[in-house]
């Protein structure tokens, strides 16, 4: 496990300067691995014909930190990774500017490039890191879908039989009691 999380570059940057997004691809690349996936969430300029002039991003640092380490380690056990590295930023990013990035490495692109959108979806769906889109006409604090989508889903005690959490992993003990989620949150199970 330590080994793992030594290969993972986790970073929530409470600066306002850009992302270098060299820095992240230049961690994950390594002479054995074949591919490098990337994904890059930048401010747009417009929102349901909204002027957008800025996102602004608050956080709960320590829970967003645990909770992106247990994306990557669940990502880990689906994917043949080398590298994965997680950046993103607080405060606001103007248009044009990326927020989050996410870097992944492996021997085949399959591994790398699924890997990066279970870890984007995730993270949007489950860290504790809020978003406020600022327009030139007002301001609104914004759920992403997926973390509508994963509400919905708990709430579905279908879904929550399965046993599944935030992160996909597994939340019933041996006995079938409940169990902390990836994130530290209690799931309560319901009954079969």
């Amino acid at each position: 496990m330590a080994a793992e999380e030594d290969r993972n570059l986790i970073e929530i940057l409470e600066e306002t300067v850009p992302i270098d997004i060299t820095k992240y691809i230049g961690y994950v690349q390594s002479p054995s691995c074949g591919a490098i996936a990337t994904f890059a969430g930048t401010t747009r300029d417009t929102f349901e014909g909204k002027a957008v002039l800025e996102l602004r991003y608050e956080a709960y640092v320590p829970m967003a930190l645990r909770c992106i380490k247990s994306i990557c380690a669940s990502a880990r056990t689906s994917w043949n990774l080398t590298s994965i590295a997680v950046a993103h930023r607080l405060g606001p990013v103007p248009v044009a500017e990326i927020s989050v990035f996410i870097a992944t490495s492996s021997v085949h692109r399959v591994d790398a490039l699924d890997a990066c959108k279970f870890i984007i979806d995730e993270v949007k769906a489950s860290v504790p890191i809020w978003k406020k889109e600022v327009y030139t006409n007002g301001e609104v604090w914004k759920e992403n879908s997926e973390f509508l989508e994963r509400r919905d889903e708990l709430g579905n005690p279908a879904l929550i039989n399965n046993g599944r959490s935030c992160c996909r992993k597994k939340v019933l003990d041996e006995e079938g009691a409940e169990k902390k989620g990836c994130c530290g949150e209690k799931v309560k199970i319901a009954d079969a």
